[in-house]
């Protein structure tokens, strides 16, 4: 199919801008949204491997405590 011109009433020329206008607008604004939403998640991500390496901290020292009650050392 050729190419042909796409012809606008000049009354409505303004009113297909100001259309285009707007949506740029809201791409711009998802855009914006997303980029706060990929932020967010990156913190939580961050906090979620805090916790992690937090408990196992707490584990590892729970594990030695119980260690030490059930076998203690002998005496010689």
């Amino acid at each position: 199919m050729e190419k042909m011109p796409v012809f606008i009433k000049v009354e409505e020329y303004d009113d297909v801008l100001d259309l285009v206008k707007l949506i740029k607008k809201k791409l711009d604004e998802a855009k914006s949204t997303l980029l706060k939403i990929n932020d967010l998640k990156n913190e939580e991500d961050h906090q979620l491997e805090m916790w992690q390496n937090t408990l196992a901290e707490v584990e590892k020292k729970v594990d030695f405590i119980d260690h030490s009650l059930n076998e203690p050392e002998q005496y010689q």
